[in-house]
């Protein structure tokens, strides 16, 4: 059976090949191609990169600040995370991004809802359910928001008391953002089969537009000369009852082995 990670590089080896050049707001244009999709069969081990150390802590803290529902970039500062700074106004707030519309989506009436906590009770209540849906593209919000959410709605399913996951992508950044998303996604996946007692089987991706920066080229063509390693394991350990409970303590990564970290400027469009 290949190796999970083979799929990463595969797109970027795609991207590379048979991306379509793109100008974008920034500084940096883009090689892009749409419509693309992977899939991480959870027992071949949890999908952190190997051919370049990813830092766990950093994406497991803001997958918990995702989680949190906030705005406030306070708590990532706290935690060495940097990369949203310039785009959180003076007091440090991004608009309702992402938790925000996870966990206070605006009703009718001044009402919120709670989209993540809704569908894990639909997992253990309904969950023959086409239609458990989390979505942080919210088009009457997208002015409040610093910045529009790349990773804009995910889906989950329960066949057979396993849990899958599929997420959409409407734009990734391929070299950094990828890497994150893949990890923090197959989190979310467990730490919602924890609750729910299911299996984590599956994480899906499937993106729009899927592109490299021009500047970050030369770093993938590198990091396509690397062979993966085994892929770690995570344990959730604890006994965490709900959403909310969850701190960095639960989460035990084991037998993670990685090339170089391959430094790259990042580019949030």
């Amino acid at each position: 059976m290949a190796h999970p990670e083979y799929q990463y590089l595969r797109l970027m080896a795609h991207i590379l090949e048979n991306g379509k050049s793109k100008p974008t707001r920034g500084i940096h244009g883009i090689k892009s191609v749409f419509g693309y999709q992977v899939r991480f069969d959870l027992r071949q081990g949890f999908p952190l990169l190997t051919t370049k150390r990813m830092p766990f802590s950093l994406l497991l803290h803001e997958l918990l600040w995702f989680v949190s529902g906030s705005s406030n970039i306070g708590y990532l500062q706290e935690h060495g995370i940097h990369y949203w700074d310039e785009f959180a106004d003076k007091d440090l707030n991004l608009g309702p991004v992402y938790g925000v519309q996870w966990r206070h989506w605006k009703a009718r009436g001044g009402k919120e809802i709670d989209q993540l906590a809704w569908a894990i009770n639909e997992i253990k209540n309904n969950p023959n359910s086409k239609g458990i849906l989390v979505s942080a593209w919210n088009p009457a919000e997208l002015k409040e928001m610093r910045l529009p959410p790349c990773h804009t709605m995910f889906q989950f399913d329960v066949t057979k008391g396993k849990l899958r996951l599929q997420l959409y992508q409407r734009s990734w950044d391929v070299f950094l953002g990828a890497p994150f998303n893949i990890a923090q996604y197959a989190l979310l996946l467990m730490m919602v089969a924890h609750l729910t007692g299911l299996e984590a089987r599956e994480l899906i991706i499937s993106a729009g537009n899927a592109h490299l920066y021009r500047n970050h080229i030369d770093l993938a063509t590198e990091q396509l000369k690397r062979k993966p390693y085994p892929l770690p394991t995570l344990k959730i350990v604890g006994d965490t009852k709900d959403i909310d409970s969850f701190t960095p303590e639960n989460f035990v990564l084991e037998n993670y082995v990685a090339h170089p970290r391959i430094k790259a400027d990042l580019v949030i469009l």
